[in-house]
């Protein structure tokens, strides 16, 4: 196979850079290592339902994400917030707080955020876009760049573009050889919620909601730490989703893990919690095309993200690094998936001409 342009990883950063490289003629391929489009942006739906199990949110003063959001027809609504705040302490003693949620003015999107990227790779010729493709060798030849697949299939093209988190990027072989400081600069990137788990319990009615509750909750007990409502913008079923907050080693006996959640929103809301018509759990830590080894470490701030200067420049400007962690202004952020890929494209263009 042959291309113009290589872009690796169907995630939002991925398909926007492919979206517009189809709106201007350019020859592209987009390949995929899952079997879905959407990377880390997962949306799980339950009738007319739907639960991000990936990023959820976006807030104002996002430009991107919000104009998007407009030009693909889709709705966004403002995240539940009315009602009280719920704190659990280390003993599991349940106080309640006033009024307050920590996700006020924050907004979701109209059936998940999986609605902008099936919608984004909906746009692309059908033979442009290759799933189940993992990468393992990227070659530099006299013309350009050739990738190879696990399955050995060859991809011949001019340039090529890593919408991939930096350490993804780290494990493929690339011949020759790249420098120790260009290794180090990829595995230093943190990747944005890659050791994060999160568990999303469904249920018939907002019982939280009737108790006066925002569904909002912080504990100092776990193994959620962080609580929200999930619940869509209208009707049922709704939902209460949570951030486990255990590390990836202590969460792999899933049966444990349900039960400790159940317990948990017992605990904190009411025996009504105790039986969700479904509990979803998505632990990025597990997932080979989010997460390495050294994503396994917690992270306890928001990383400074940006390009590392050892990141440009690579073979002669024919490999251009996009993925949110890229991002200078929003990284880790939906937006910055955007704000990366509109860089990547920007680059791609200016070579072209």
């Amino acid at each position: 196979m042959q291309c113009e342009t290589l872009v690796i990883g169907a995630g939002l950063s991925g398909l926007s850079v492919a979206t517009q490289l189809a709106e201007h003629g350019h020859d592209f391929l987009l390949v995929e290592a899952r079997d879905r489009p959407g990377g880390r942006i997962l949306t799980q739906r339950d009738g007319a339902s739907y639960f991000d199990l990936g990023p959820a949110w976006f807030w104002p003063g996002q430009p991107r994400v919000a104009s998007l959001i407009d030009r693909l027809g889709l709705e966004w609504f403002e995240q539940y917030s009315a009602g009280a705040l719920s704190y659990e302490n280390e003993s599991g003693r349940v106080d309640r707080g006033p009024s307050f949620a920590s996700t006020e003015g924050s907004y979701r999107l109209k059936g998940g955020f999986g609605e902008v990227t099936d919608a984004l790779a909906d746009r692309l010729p059908k033979d442009r876009l290759l799933l189940s493709m993992p990468v393992s060798t990227l070659t530099k030849t006299s013309d350009g760049v050739m990738a190879t697949t696990r399955l050995g299939q060859e991809i011949h093209a001019r340039q090529l573009v890593l919408a991939l988190p930096p350490r993804i990027v780290s494990q493929i072989t690339f011949s020759p050889a790249l420098s120790r400081e260009t290794h180090n600069a990829m595995t230093g990137v943190v990747t944005w919620m890659a050791g994060q788990a999160k568990a999303v319990a469904i249920y018939d009615r907002p019982f939280w909601r009737d108790a006066g509750l925002s569904g909002d909750a912080m504990s100092r007990r776990g193994p959620m730490v962080e609580i929200h409502d999930a619940s869509p913008a209208q009707d049922g079923p709704y939902a209460l989703f949570g951030f486990i907050g255990v590390p990836p080693q202590a969460r792999r006996e899933e049966s444990s893990l349900r039960k400790a959640i159940r317990d948990q929103l017992v605990r904190i809301f009411g025996t009504d919690a105790a039986e969700p018509r479904s509990l979803l759990i998505k632990d990025w830590a597990l997932d080979g095309f989010t997460s390495t080894e050294e994503d396994q470490q917690p992270v306890y701030a928001h990383p400074r993200y940006g390009l590392p200067q050892a990141l440009v420049q690579i073979w002669n400007d024919r490999l251009i690094f996009a993925g949110t962690e890229i991002a200078s202004q929003f990284g880790g952020y939906i937006e910055g998936a955007l704000e990366a890929a509109e860089d990547a494209l920007a680059q791609i263009m200016r070579e072209k001409v």
